[in-house]
């Protein structure tokens, strides 16, 4: 069912939008909606679809600060700051007066109050099948910005790296996700927004009763010597936020203790420490994705990206 959020969307449309535009409806985190087809301007709130809309060749025209990661700096850097994640510009926004407004995720709850500067669509990706809502919310910007060729094109090197990944984790043994966040530790189950990790690839679980927890489920030391992973899959919030203070306690220092060294990941060379920010600050955009099955790829001894 549509949101009161997606009906006042269309209302504003209809008496608002560009007569020549064609329209659209793509679906949204709150439903299908209609809007006019290739935006002029545009405002986005999510790292996951700046990553993705990157990827099509879409050029925004404001982006919150900071944005964490280079290859979306690098995207994005020139564009308007309109405010955080959190808290964005009404200010700036009123002044731009974007054609549409994309939010999604840790900007999501500003979602009402985004739509009376103009049309907002949620574009959150979240929980257990983070591959299929990827892929959805990539449809979706390729048919609203006029570049479904170039969709149906990461969505087919999308496919390809996740039967790579697969030929190259099967019968390697399982796994287990972790989170550190300064001297603490978090699982991740198969259920959660890394949970892709696992059932998007066939790595069993090492430990298949992890709770879903949006912050993970707070586990000891003890539990990694107990459930001894034969692989461990490491993602450091820290250096995923560019924490200056947390040097002393990042994933490696987190980890280095006899309990840790016992387990058969430490003692097979098989603690992967991922790139954090993809997946951390973008998880569910496309480069994101396909950056991270290249390195699972590389580290369970397949091809990766020279595939």
């Amino acid at each position: 069912m549509k949101s009161l959020v997606a009906a006042g969307l269309a209302a504003f449309l209809c008496a608002s939008g560009p007569a020549w535009a064609e329209e659209v409806t793509v679906e949204t985190a709150r439903g299908d909606v209609a809007l006019p087809s290739e935006p002029q301007s545009v405002a986005v709130f999510d790292i996951a679809a700046l990553d993705t809309l990157a990827a099509l060749g879409v050029t925004v025209d404001g982006a919150p600060r900071p944005l964490y990661l280079p290859y979306i700096e690098a995207a994005a850097g020139n564009t308007t700051p309109v405010g955080t994640l959190f808290e964005p510009d009404f200010e700036a926004l009123a002044v731009m007066g974007p054609d549409l407004i994309v939010a999604g995720g840790r900007s999501s709850p500003q979602v009402d109050a985004l739509s009376r500067i103009a049309p907002t669509i949620d574009m959150t990706i979240w929980g257990a099948d983070m591959v299929g809502q990827a892929k959805a919310r990539l449809s979706s910007y390729g048919k609203l910005f006029g570049k479904t060729e170039e969709a149906d094109a990461l969505l087919a090197q999308l496919d390809a790296k996740l039967a790579e990944a697969h030929e190259a984790i099967a019968g390697k043994g399982d796994g287990l996700i972790l989170l550190t966040n300064g001297g603490k530790i978090s699982a991740y189950g198969d259920d959660s927004r890394y949970g892709w990790l696992h059932t998007a690839t066939g790595l069993p679980e090492a430990y298949p009763g992890v709770s879903a927890e949006t912050h993970g489920e707070a586990v000891s030391f003890e539990f990694l010597a107990e459930i001894d992973p034969d692989w461990l899959l490491v993602i450091d919030r820290g250096a995923a936020i560019g924490d200056a203070a947390h040097a002393g306690n990042a994933a490696a220092a987190t980890l280095d203790n006899p309990l840790v060294r016992g387990t058969t990941a430490a003692k097979e060379g098989r603690i992967l420490y991922l790139a954090s920010g993809p997946l951390y600050i973008a998880g569910g955009g496309i480069q994101s994705m396909l950056g991270t099955l290249d390195e699972l790829i590389a580290a369970f001894g397949g091809k990766g990206s020279g595939s």
